[in-house]
């Protein structure tokens, strides 16, 4: 039975900007591990729409950046939107019973399955089983919140620094 976690880099405010502020090599790495052991990603559309960027070659790219996109598209990927009508490659459109699309894969997967993007997060909160926000010494002032409702009640379980400034916090709910 797969996990469901929600994780994604946060400020110390709260909010989830991937423009604002981004990790260093080492939680890069780290995010490269994470993606290519996943059980899959579940997104949201807009994220997704951000994520889409991984699927075209960029000549500059690092022998990183390469690595990472090479993991995003091998893991296997559900889209959720009612606007979308098609996905990429190795993808799956949601459009119907998110939360039954969920449960079926938390049944059928082994491992750990994320959901990316605050606002599907917070449509399925009762099923997400821990939360790892990936904390910057960042404040922004405004922007999406991670939590994009009432924050559930949590207990944290974990904790760590990935690189040089990025602290993992590792909750579940309570």
């Amino acid at each position: 039975m797969a996990r469901l976690v929600f994780g994604m880099n946060v400020s110390l405010d709260g909010y989830v900007d991937h423009e604002k502020f981004a990790p260093d090599p080492v939680l890069f790495r780290h995010f490269i591990d994470q993606v290519r052991g996943s059980a899959g990603s579940i997104y949201g559309r807009r994220l997704y729409e951000i994520m889409r960027y991984w699927e075209q070659d960029d000549p500059a790219w690092t022998p990183d950046l390469r690595e990472f996109a090479a993991a995003w598209r091998a893991e296997p990927k559900w889209v959720v939107s009612r606007t979308l009508t098609s996905v990429g490659p190795n993808a799956t459109l949601v459009s119907d019973d998110v939360e039954a699309v969920v449960r079926r894969l938390k049944q059928e997967l082994e491992g750990d399955l994320y959901v990316g993007g605050p606002m599907l997060a917070h449509a399925l909160t009762g099923l997400i089983d821990e939360y790892r926000l990936c904390l910057h010494p960042v404040v922004l002032g405004g922007g999406d919140p991670f939590f994009a409702g009432p924050r559930p009640p949590l207990r944290l379980v974990s904790h760590r620094r990935i690189g040089g400034e990025a602290i993992e916090l590792t909750y579940v709910p309570v």
